[in-house]
């Protein structure tokens, strides 16, 4: 029998919804009719069938339906699967193709003066490359004067605390490295820098010394300002490079409307390549750098934490229509913040056109976060048609296996291809 185009396309559009309704009745029954007695070991092993009452787990379709959950909608703490939401925030207000820029200014009275707006990647090849593009506009200079009033000092990251770990280093409008200084001692047993890129300065030695330590990663600086002017000792010892010496005092200070722009430092990272490698390497720091930046661009300089959590709660509200959420920062390192597996399932759909973005393994896409006693995993499968699966797993207790529950769920999306 022959059928006509449109009748054709019917067909086909009838099949493909049987086909779904059946995907998604089949993992409805594998996920919770599975029992151990009768399951495969995988199966016997995974978390739904060890599942303790406070554990959060959503699994939902292409189209939004939730197929499967438990405690989806009490708030708990997300970790560094806050991130998305604050990945989210920042390309709806800034755009997807917003680059950080740095300028550099000379007053009446020859002092250089460098202005930061919160780039989270000056790292040190940065500061030499903005040295040699400033250099030929520099004839010479007096002292050096950092502006980093773009944001607040010392604004105070709630969950950051003062230690040497690199994941609590302070955020500034002005920063180097991350405001970290990665270090180990030669055969001598002198200090020298671990990375041929940077210089060992007078801040970041005195640190060292300061501490007695070894070597590695640290942080060393927990004042915003003394953050900005070990990154002004860094573009004077690149500048020296280009033979432009250098005699006069690093401080703080203020551009000025009568100041001459000479440079314009713009970021070749787009706001999406930055919002990558904060995903990829869950730094704390660059989440809390756009979401200060987030505050100053919406609600006027000085960037704030406060200013930040409005922008991020107001997007929240009246966008992903969330109100029962809590955000105090951006990262998710304080177990303050609060969201539920169900907002942060709005929140994956609001970020599903940017989930390249995240950790892929296989056809799984996700972000992971980690407190102490918490595993939080949330993200995406890849359906074998159409747009992906959507799943959060908020766990809480300190040995649940959530690459085990990941592995799992990924088998019961495809059990019905290879039963």
């Amino acid at each position: 029998m022959a059928y006509s185009k449109k009748t054709t396309h019917s067909l086909l559009d009838t099949l493909k919804r049987i086909a779904v309704v059946l995907d998604l009745a089949l993992l409805v029954w594998i996920l919770w009719s599975c029992q151990p007695s009768t399951a495969s070991a995988r199966q016997a092993s995974s978390l739904l069938a060890q599942a303790s009452p406070q554990d959060a787990l959503l699994v939902a379709a292409p189209d939004g339906r939730i197929l499967c959950e438990q405690n989806h909608t009490k708030p708990y703490p997300p970790a560094s699967t806050l991130k998305i939401l604050t990945a989210t925030a920042a390309i709806h207000h800034l755009g997807e193709s917003y680059r950080f820029h740095t300028e550099f200014y000379l007053d009446s009275k020859h002092n250089l003066k460098i202005k930061g707006y919160g780039d989270p990647l000056l790292v040190s090849e940065v500061w030499q490359e903005m040295a040699q593009a400033l250099a030929p506009r520099l004839q010479g200079y007096q002292d050096l004067i950092l502006d980093d009033t773009y944001f607040a000092p010392n604004v105070g990251i709630p969950g950051v605390n003062p230690s040497t770990n690199p994941y609590d280093a302070p955020n500034g409008a002005l920063c180097a490295n991350f405001n970290t200084v990665f270090f180990k001692r030669d055969k001598t047993g002198s200090i020298v820098s671990a990375e041929p890129q940077t210089p060992m300065t007078p801040l970041a030695l005195k640190g060292v010394r300061r501490l007695g330590l070894t070597g590695g990663r640290y942080a060393f600086f927990h004042d915003s300002r003394e953050a900005a002017l070990y990154a002004g000792e860094l573009l004077v010892y690149f500048l020296g490079e280009t033979g432009r010496d250098f005699q006069g005092r690093i401080r703080l200070g203020a551009v000025n409307p009568e100041d001459t722009l000479l440079y314009a430092y713009r970021s070749p990272f787009t706001m999406e390549a930055t919002l990558q490698k904060m995903l990829e390497f869950s730094s704390n720091f660059i989440a809390n750098q756009i979401f200060l930046a987030l505050g100053a661009h919406v609600h006027g300089p000085p960037g704030t934490v406060e200013k930040g959590v409005r922008v991020v709660s107001q997007y929240a509200k009246e966008v992903l229509h969330l109100s029962d959420i809590r955000i105090v920062e951006g990262s998710g390192i304080s177990r303050r913040n609060r969201l539920s597996a169900l907002d942060m399932l709005s929140v994956l759909k609001a970020f599903e056109p940017y989930r390249g973005l995240l950790t892929a393994k296989g056809r799984v896409l996700y972000k992971s976060g980690t407190l102490k006693g918490l595993k939080r995993r949330a993200g995406y499968v890849e359906g074998r048609q159409g747009g992906p699966y959507y799943f959060v797993f908020f766990l809480n207790r300190p040995k649940a296996d959530i690459d085990a529950l990941t592995a799992y769920l990924l088998e019961s999306l495809d059990h019905r291809l290879n039963d």
